[in-house]
């Protein structure tokens, strides 16, 4: 396995020296080379006063390039007339002998009458040539040197595309249609295991149940059964997918092939489906063996029926190969597929369907038992009080993921270091909760008195409606410290529900609606701090109208569409209805509010002193309230919810 992992990951070496080395070879033979002598060209009238001297030797007539090569006599270029135009030889004997220096003609049989009435008239002794200029390896290596550059840059920059691997084979061009998939070896890569993934009972039984198939096939082959194509692991971010794969390769003792949907995207066309079908072609070599794409979601997009600009041709060829590949006529029975992915409704039907990913398994945010586990495994490493709670965060982190929970974890040691505190205790999980949730607390933040009071009648609204009605969350504390983008917060501990009552919608609807009641109440006038508010009312009072059926002049309707097909241009309802469904949602909400104001006009002066007393505390708790109000008329009901939970 070892071996096989270092085949895989083994990547050629490639270096750009060589490119380096022709460069430098062609300037050698530009400083070295003899060649025509075109940077010695002396001028036709110097040249007439020259042949005077009867020190020339030999005249070469170049008949195509019209320059005459002048060789001298030996010892004549050590003379005075010529030390500023004839350059010293180099003497490389593979470039054989080189003119001394050259001119230009502009007729070749006027220079040739010329050059016989000078040897005539004063009696001279050179000899008289002619020659044609012939493409020396200068002249060739100058020419065909930037097509070799351009070449050699080319190979360059294509091979670190493709992460400096050789070129491929079946077609593939310098590597790129090669999977980028790790292959993990479970003997020194993958220490992870089911030990090491808290709660997720389900789909941890799920599977185990795939790993035994490829430890044990004939335990299920013998009764005719087979083994399942693929899993696909669906839920929300945070939730221990790609951990739960990871502990599968730890489990499995097989190959393990690991990569992202968003690997088999690339600029050029064919290449993701060249890639999926390596990648199979690889699984199939080492089978049994387990793939696990992460993020599938990035080529498993629906495909669009009406595709008119052809821009997802690329992602849909490489949909199809996946396709083809996992159930289709050269399937093997030895290779599983995992995929993870937290928007499944998007995802292709034939991607779905049985024979490709025959199980699909949900990954949900823990409940109170599985965080409490999940606490426990990121805990250890900490240095934590010895009277930590475990049961305690657990509750107070509701609708948190696993990811969540280790950040709180690691914010609530950063935030005890920071106090200098040599343990982890209690308030630092409660600080760190509020930071993840609220945001980085501001108590600088330039706020006036006015605007302070109103923030402190607002959130006290919040925790007087919240305590008299029956439904509500539970309240933990009530704060008017700026954090993030609130200027004050009432924080609560809501129920795990798995089904929800219309009252108990309308008693949080009307608890949500209790600051700006606040407001109307105690000042009159109303301000622009119940946007939250508002927004979270009115997509409470429109899913119970459009989407529960909680609503009696709507009906038993709904207009949802699990599909995922509705494209917001069309409405499923008639004009008429959309006045209905307008004006009930407005008549829940209202409604509502002046509930809210009822029950703050009979509680006026505990709302009065709670609002005091956080202006003077800026944090306030539950034993605040029990105080200004008593227990709650629910406490019973409150006491026995908390028992189920």
């Amino acid at each position: 396995m070892a071996n096989n992992n270092k085949n895989i990951d083994k990547k050629p070496k490639f270096s750009p020296y060589w490119i380096y080395g022709m460069i430098g070879l062609f300037l050698i033979f530009l400083i070295f080379s003899n060649d025509s002598g075109s940077d010695d060209k002396v001028t036709f009238t110097k040249f007439k006063e020259l042949v005077q001297y009867n020190d020339i030797e030999k005249i070469e007539v170049v008949t195509n390039t019209k320059v005459a090569r002048i060789y001298l006599k030996k010892g004549a270029a050590d003379k005075e007339i010529f030390k500023d135009f004839v350059k010293k030889k180099t003497g490389l004997a593979f470039m054989g002998d080189s003119p001394d220096f050259t001119i230009k003609y502009l007729n070749l049989e006027n220079f040739e009458d010329y050059l016989d009435e000078v040897k005539r008239a004063n009696n001279l002794d050179f000899e008289i040539a002619s020659d044609q200029e012939s493409s020396s390896f200068t002249s060739i290596l100058i020419s065909i040197l930037p097509f070799v550059l351009i070449i050699g840059v080319w190979i360059f920059i294509m091979r670190r595309m493709s992460g400096g691997g050789g070129a491929g084979g079946g077609g593939q061009i310098f590597n790129i249609g090669k999977s980028k998939a790790k292959l993990f070896d479970e003997k020194t890569d993958m220490k992870t295991s089911f030990k090491d993934v808290a709660g997720l009972e389900g789909a941890k039984e799920e599977v185990q149940e795939i790993v035994d198939f490829l430890k044990n096939p004939e335990k299920y082959t013998s009764l005719g059964g087979k083994i399942p194509k693929g899993a696909l692991l669906v839920g929300p971010p945070g939730t221990g997918k790609t951990l739960l794969a990871k502990a599968v390769a730890g489990e499995a003792k097989v190959p393990f092939f690991s990569l992202s949907g968003s690997d088999f995207v690339e600029m050029f066309v064919g290449v993701g489906a060249s890639r999926v079908r390596d990648l199979f072609k690889q699984a199939k070599e080492k089978s049994p063996a387990i793939i696990f794409i992460d993020e599938i979601d990035a080529i498993g997009r629906a495909r669009g029926k009406n595709n008119f600009t052809g821009s997802n041709d690329e992602r849909e060829n490489t949909l199809n190969q996946l396709l083809t590949e996992m159930d289709g006529f050269g399937t093997n029975t030895n290779v599983i597929v995992m995929a993870a992915t937290n928007r499944a409704d998007i995802l292709d039907k034939a991607l779905m369907r049985a024979g490709r990913f025959d199980r699909q398994i949900y990954v949900d945010l823990p409940d109170i038992r599985e965080r409490k586990e999940i606490f426990e495994v990121h805990l250890k490493p900490l240095k934590k009080a010895d009277n930590l709670d475990t049961d305690f965060l657990s509750k107070q982190t509701p609708g948190f993921s696993g990811a969540d929970i280790a950040n709180v974890c690691n914010e609530a040691a950063l935030i005890a270091a920071r106090k200098g505190k040599k343990a982890v205790e209690k308030q630092d999980f409660l600080d760190a909760v509020d930071r993840i949730v609220g945001g980085l607390e501001k108590k600088n933040k330039i706020i006036t008195p006015g605007e302070k009071k109103t923030v402190a009648f607002h959130e006290a609204g919040h925790a007087t409606v919240s305590w008299l009605v029956e439904h509500a969350a539970p309240l933990v504390k009530v704060t008017i410290v700026p954090r993030g983008q609130s200027l004050g917060a009432a924080w609560y501990l809501p129920e795990e529900r798995l089904l929800v009552r219309t009252e108990q919608m309308l008693d949080e609807m009307c608890a949500t609606l209790g600051g700006r009641a606040a407001e109307k109440v105690m000042f009159n006038k109303i301000s622009t701090g119940a946007l939250s508010d508002l927004e979270k009312v009115t997509k409470q009072a429109r899913a119970m109208v459009t989407v529960y059926g909680l609503n009696d002049k709507i009906g038993n309707i709904t207009y949802y569409d699990s599909s995922g097909n509705d494209n917001g241009f069309s409405k499923p309802y008639s004009e008429e209805t959309a006045k209905v469904i307008d004006k009930e949602i407005s008549d829940i909400i209202e409604k509502q509010y002046q509930r809210a104001i009822q029950l703050l006009e009979q509680n006026k002066d505990k709302l009065t002193t709670l609002a005091e007393l956080l202006l003077e505390k800026e944090v306030i708790f539950k034993d605040d309230l029990v105080g200004i109000f008593g227990k709650r008329p629910f406490e019973k009901s409150d006491s026995s919810d908390d028992s189920e939970e």
